[in-house]
């Protein structure tokens, strides 16, 4: 019973338009936290940025009527509480990853009680089609078997993720600004001996990985899903950050590993027909991370400076 279920499902194209949709999801954060690592700032906090990012999308786009506005606020709420995390990290030199677990329980907190505030206590119901994010069909693309719907019958923000992907890749290692990221991540002094602002750079990809973060929000909530539920982002922003690992704090590296997790993303509903628990069969994608992770320990080498406070030689 099992294996034919499981052999339908690997064949079919939905399957494998969910796993790139869901892997796309996972891109967004783990490229953002890849910028913040490499830059030499541990970012536990992308589970709480991409949660407030969902939350600000919805409230925004129902409050102006609009999808776009509900993705840039979405964006500037990632990008806001990622500049907290930054403030905390590099000013006041604190312990990143405590300050990152803060930031995911005050944003959960935080969205828990605005909810039932701002609705008076009905909830969200779901958007209607014109405040959610479009789906693209690329003309006759669209409409060959199998790798249409696979590949040209996405959401629109699929697309953008795979052109930040393309992006990213060129930026750290085909250009200046992606050497001194670099060097900022494994030899902050001698970055900062060459003139390098490393307090800069770091504050600049902290951010980035906020606004990267909130967008991956804005995709959860105005595109996958259309609603917004409390705690919704159910741990996605700790597979991006084992997607960072997983494929060695490298943009390719971590698509890849975001693939992985997007097919055990997709695959876990649809084997709910073959008898096993759906609450087991839930716990797919997290026990791939686990696995992942366990799997490489001692094969990863994270920046050398990541999550070492950096304090000018003159202070």
């Amino acid at each position: 019973m099992f294996f034919p279920i499981l052999g339908r499902v690997l064949i079919s194209a939905d399957f494998w338009q969910a796993s790139l949709q869901f892997a796309a999801l996972l891109l967004l954060p783990a490229l953002g936290g890849l910028l913040s690592e490499r830059s030499g700032v541990i970012n536990l906090a992308m589970e709480g940025l991409m949660l407030i990012g969902a939350y600000v999308g919805v409230m925004m786009a129902i409050a102006t009527h609009s999808v776009w506005l509900g993705v840039l606020g979405a964006v500037i709420a990632g990008g806001l509480l990622a500049l907290v995390h930054a403030i905390v990290s590099i000013n006041f030199m604190a312990n990143q990853t405590v300050s990152g677990i803060a930031i995911n329980l005050a944003a959960l907190g935080l969205t828990n009680f605005l909810l039932p505030i701002q609705t008076q206590g009905q909830g969200i119901r779901a958007l209607d089609d014109a405040l959610r994010l479009p789906q693209l069909h690329w003309g006759p693309l669209a409409n060959i078997p199998f790798i249409g719907p696979v590949l040209f019958q996405q959401n629109i923000i699929f697309y953008v993720a795979i052109i930040i992907l393309v992006g990213i890749q060129f930026l750290l290692f085909r250009t200046n600004i992606g050497l001194r990221i670099r060097a900022v991540g494994e030899h902050p002094h001698a970055a900062d001996t060459a003139g390098v602002n490393v307090r800069l750079v770091r504050y600049a990809c902290v951010v980035s990985s906020g606004l990267l973060s909130g967008l991956a929000g804005a995709f959860l909530s105005l595109g996958i899903a259309g609603i917004f539920n409390q705690n919704m982002t159910a741990g996605q922003g700790y597979i991006a950050l084992a997607a960072v690992i997983f494929g060695k704090y490298t943009p390719v590296g971590a698509a890849a590993a975001c693939l992985v997790f997007g097919l055990g993303e997709a695959l876990s509903p649809r084997l709910q027909d073959t008898g096993i628990s759906a609450n087991l069969l839930g716990t797919l994608p997290y026990l791939l991370t686990l696995v992942a992770l366990v799997g490489l320990v001692g094969r990863t080498t994270a920046p050398a400076a990541d999550g070492v406070p950096y304090e000018p030689a003159s202070e």
